[in-house]
């Protein structure tokens, strides 16, 4: 069954007022004001095609933390071509996923909140939206410290002589260094500028943004490599450990990390998804992206690392670090550049988009996508990202027990859509405060959701706080996922749809 998608025509007006002229939102005069404004209201016009969607997961992919954590992968102590067979079939996954909570938002041209209320009630749908909120902004204030890294590695290359702002110790306040301060805050407005100018300002600058870093990073890999020589570049980083049945724990492991540095976007992958022309370009553009796309990264990601050995005669697996050992100005100049751009990428697509909506949703006639976005930019600011990042055990924590809500409320969206619902939608009524409006449930909320959402999400956070039980915490998202799927539908199963 196919989703109910009620339309207005393109003349329907904005809660008795004229439609403004550009807006691409459908408001119907109905639409309650507490659940509505134009960036959370349906799409009149959805335009992207493939490609766009391709460019997305690009941007997403190509950044310093997916450079680590592709490397990382490699250094497992598994054979090349076992490590490439646990990157394929995780990010297979990753892309199966992405196709299930694309369709909800692709088909009705609402964000991720939006849809969240059929599950979650109108009110309640705020929930799992400022829990996503709150993942973004944490991770947010990390990438944009990230990036600032490649600022200051620039930032020293060329004018050595500000080596003393760089140290903390000298000229420091709480806890990151003067020209750290001022790399970060660079970064953050460039940012800031990007994601003000709204989402179709997004969608021209990921178009560019993932290919140019290909280009930059194939002619760093294509450089190492002629420097080391082809034979003396080894693939096994760190080694081979584990051979036979004893490597498939590993790889299994492997393609839960995968995975799971993915649950965050593919969780809210509505908020773009629903901007796709056809589901059809959605998921051809999910192909290229995520298991074509993310090999190839991958690749070339083992090889540069790989060929650090030979040249510099370490293993380095930060890509700023290498940048930062190349004794030639263009070198630095271009690589800092691409991994800036490339973590701005990520950053605005990942972890700026999704508290947009996220905090919007809560107040939607206070609160625009805009002001939604600079809440987050602003609270990453007083986290503190660079003294969460440099506490393993902190950051461990924060991000870890947040993250172990992404998979009950993806089990919990999917299973609404699909099995409770039949593919079923009445986009109206997610924009009504009527007590009989099909999404009210009681008071706003939907006890059945939350009650499957405790239970599942309690279990993945005891993985990570409990040390027996600590050896489910690389499949925290699996866990939750799937408690909340099978719980909510066993909630749900007297229900006639």
């Amino acid at each position: 069954m196919s989703t109910v998608v009620s339309q207005a025509p393109a003349g329907a007006s904005e809660a008795g007022h004229a439609p403004h002229a550009e807006s691409n939102a459908l408001i119907k005069p109905g639409y309650h004001p507490r659940l509505t404004n134009e960036d959370l209201a349906p799409l009149r016009k959805q335009t992207w095609g493939q490609y766009n969607i391709f460019a997305f997961w690009m941007s997403d992919v190509h950044s310093v933390g997916g450079y680590i954590t592709a490397g990382s992968l490699f250094a497992l102590g598994l054979s090349s071509w076992q490590v490439l067979v646990s990157l394929l079939v995780g990010i297979v996954i990753v892309q199966f996923f992405c196709n299930l909570v694309a369709k909800p938002s692709q088909v009705t041209g609402v964000p991720y909140p939006v849809v969240c209320r059929a599950s979650f009630g109108v009110l309640g749908a705020n929930i799992p939206a400022i829990i996503r909120g709150l993942i973004a902004v944490a991770w947010y204030g990390v990438q944009t410290y990230l990036a600032s890294a490649a600022f200051m590695v620039l930032a020293l290359h060329m004018f050595p002589n500000l080596a003393p702002y760089a140290d903390v110790a000298q000229h420091g306040f709480v806890g990151l260094s003067t020209l750290g301060w001022v790399a970060f805050m660079i970064m953050w407005v460039l940012q800031a500028f990007v994601f003000w100018h709204g989402m179709e300002a997004i969608r021209k600058f990921i178009d560019w943004a993932g290919p140019a870093v290909y280009v930059v990073m194939a002619v760093l890999c294509g450089w190492l490599v002629w420097k080391a020589g082809w034979s003396n570049i080894d693939l096994n980083l760190g080694g081979i450990k584990f051979q036979g049945w004893d490597a498939l724990p590993v790889m299994l492991s492997a393609i839960a990390l995968v995975v799971s540095y993915f649950s965050g976007p593919m969780l809210n992958f509505g908020d773009f998804s629903r901007y796709g022309k056809s589901f059809d370009a959605v998921k051809k553009g999910n192909f290229w992206g995520l298991p074509i796309n993310f090999v190839f990264f991958s690749l070339l990601t083992v090889i540069t690392t790989a060929a650090t050995l030979p040249v510099f005669g370490e293993l380095i697996t930060d890509p700023v670090h290498t940048v930062g050992k190349i004794d030639s100005t263009t070198a630095v100049v271009l690589g800092a550049l691409t991994f800036m751009i490339a973590t701005i990428g990520i950053n605005i697509v990942a972890n700026f988009v999704s508290p947009a909506f996220d905090f919007s949703n809560v107040a939607p006639q206070h609160i625009s996508w805009r002001t939604g976005g600079m809440i987050a930019a602003v609270g990453s600011v007083f986290l503190t990202p660079w003294n969460l990042y440099n506490s393993p055990e902190v950051i461990h924590y924060t991000l870890d027990v947040l993250g172990s809500f992404i998979g009950p409320l993806f089990g919990i969206l999917i299973a609404d859509y699909y099995i409770v619902r039949r593919q079923r939608i009445d986009v109206d009524a997610l924009y009504t405060m009527s007590t009989k409006g099909e999404y009210w449930y009681s008071g706003g909320y939907n006890p059945k959701a939350i009650q499957a959402l405790i239970p599942s999400a309690l279990v993945p956070i005891l993985c990570v706080m409990v040390p027996v039980l600590r050896g489910g915490a690389n499949y925290a998202w699996f866990i939750g996922m799937g408690l909340g799927f099978v719980l909510y539908v066993l909630l749900n199963r007297n229900n006639k749809t």
